[in-house]
């Protein structure tokens, strides 16, 4: 019996190149090897406010792009978080066992209290709602960047928690992180993480856009003040350029750049990120012009996972002593 996996995106922002050489990209080479599990998270992405029209339509955008990417449905479910009600109803249970200064402790949590006046009490229990998508399908492996490594140990700390307060009943999951690409930093400031969420033009490259859009933001790209490629001493940006390029081409190589200037660096990797995109590109045009296709993609997902779902639930409440039918 193989292993299930699980992991998800939220559906807000734009899914850039960092998303797919992080997320997408390792979750197509793994699939096959597990029971796959890919969830369009919008649960996670009203915990700040979204344009009710454009969360419809970015969450049809983002199931596009998991297929466009490689997820194939006939080997993983697709679904929508919100689809399954499992995710709320355990996100729940496990609020009620989560002592409140795991919560107050997590980095992100930190980060966004200090630089808002006021936050919603969804962003404090966001990391709960992660460790219920993870732990609702009894995934044992959850391949999410190293930014989340955090949210997931806090998941590990509450399956381990629920099971000495009521029992084994959660499997304890662990981490799966690609050997190149899981860290793809912001194009105009290197020392960033690139985001969904950051909306400066030159920031990210969308996995959409266009040939002429991704050799102009990698032609402004942040370097340094060297003439050259120096590969045994690389500034942020070079390196992020140079990971981002081996990343979409295996041919791209130390060797190859060492000494390289860096308008012909640019241009290197601008044509290895557009060769990558391309038939991502064509992929989602033909999964968008096909009428019904999506929906029908998403169901079967739903229809798939909801057994799984209601049984861990089941379970779980039988465990506290809840009522169960």
């Amino acid at each position: 019996m193989k292993a299930r996996v699980f992991s998800g995106v939220q559906p807000t922002g734009q899914l850039h190149i960092g998303n797919y050489l992080g997320a997408l990209k390792n979750w197509a080479e793994i699939q096959a090897n597990y029971e796959s599990i890919f969830c369009i998270v919008d649960l996670h992405a009203v915990t700040t406010y979204q344009k009710p029209e454009e969360l419809r339509t970015k969450i049809r955008e983002t199931a596009a792009l998991f297929l466009a990417a490689g997820i194939d449905p006939d080997i993983s479910s697709i679904m929508v978080q919100s689809a399954v009600s499992g995710h709320a109803e355990l996100a729940w249970l496990l609020t009620c066992v989560t002592p409140l200064g795991w919560l107050e402790r997590m980095t992100q949590f930190k980060a966004k209290a200090a630089a808002q006046e006021t936050i919603g009490d969804g962003i404090l229990q966001y990391p709960v709602l992660m460790a219920a998508d993870i732990l609702l399908y009894q995934a044992s492996i959850v391949p999410v960047g190293e930014d989340q490594s955090q949210h997931l140990e806090l998941t590990r700390d509450l399956a381990q928690r629920f099971n000495s307060m009521y029992g084994e009943t959660f499997v304890m999951p662990a981490t799966k992180l690609p050997a190149v690409g899981a860290r793809i930093m912001g194009l105009d400031d290197p020392t960033q993480k690139m985001s969904k969420s950051t909306t400066g033009a030159g920031h990210a490259i969308g996995l959409l856009d266009e040939p002429k859009a991704i050799q102009k933001k990698i032609a402004r790209a942040t370097t340094d003040s060297n003439p050259g490629v120096d590969v045994e001493n690389m500034g942020p940006g070079i390196a992020n350029l140079f990971t981002i390029a081996q990343a979409c081409d295996t041919g791209v190589t130390k060797e190859r750049v060492a000494g390289m200037r860096y308008g012909d660096f640019k241009k290197l990797v601008a044509d290895a990120v557009i060769a990558r995109l391309e038939p991502i590109q064509k992929r989602y045009r033909e999964v968008t012009a096909e009428p019904g296709y999506l929906d029908t993609i998403l169901e079967r997902g739903r229809q798939h996972v909801t057994p799984l779902a209601e049984e861990t639930v089941r379970r779980v409440k039988q465990a506290m002593g809840i009522y169960t039918r």
